[in-house]
């Protein structure tokens, strides 16, 4: 957390709702989800599991990103001894859509959707550093589709083919699909 005196950087709330929301056990995932959000989520994560093993929420409004920092949360999440119950609202991309798979419990706002999509990687070097990146990356991706096959109960293939065609699903395709537990309200 930050000082008082220091602004917050961009995409972070100010110092007072952090500490509000801290209090609550709520965890923001807002915006694209690279390394540096993927790390202050982990990080408030496992602050808030240090504090006690109560549940913990993780508000998901995250749009694209990138599937290394997805997994990074899934450990993350995976690792933790207190419930986490994520609540989906605005548009929900691939990678976010793997970390609310790892959650306890999964809610979405009846307005949410959710983007099933190939997450794009950008990749420089030489061409066989480029050439193992990508292969770092199809490895990721089949794990991933594999992690989500078995949260919703679909074949792979499904998954893929659904990735492949950008698939759009609001709360009630959701939740048929088995992205999300309940649409609205606080967990059981």
């Amino acid at each position: 957390m930050r000082s008082a005196g220091q602004p917050p950087e961009r995409g972070e709330p100010p110092a007072w709702l952090s500490e509000t929301l801290h209090e609550r056990r709520i965890v923001l995932l807002t915006g694209r989800l690279d390394d540096a959000l993927a790390t202050r989520a982990a990080a408030a994560l496992m602050s808030l599991e240090a504090a006690g093993a109560r549940p913990i929420e993780l508000h998901v409004d995250s749009p694209d990103g990138a599937l290394e920092a997805a997994f990074l949360l899934v450990d993350t999440v995976g690792a933790l001894r207190s419930p986490v119950a994520a609540r989906c609202r605005g548009l929900v991309g691939t990678p976010a859509i793997g970390v609310v798979a790892a959650a306890g419990h999964r809610s979405a706002s009846p307005h949410a959707r959710f983007r099933l999509t190939q997450p794009t990687v950008r990749m420089t070097g030489t061409p066989d550093e480029v050439a193992a990146r990508a292969r770092q990356h199809r490895d990721l991706l089949v794990r991933f589709q594999a992690r989500l096959a078995r949260v919703t109960g679909r074949p792979v293939d499904e998954i893929a083919d659904d990735m492949r065609q950008g698939r759009y699903l609001d709360a009630g395709e959701a939740l048929a699909y088995g992205l999300i537990d309940t649409i609205g309200g606080p967990p059981p």
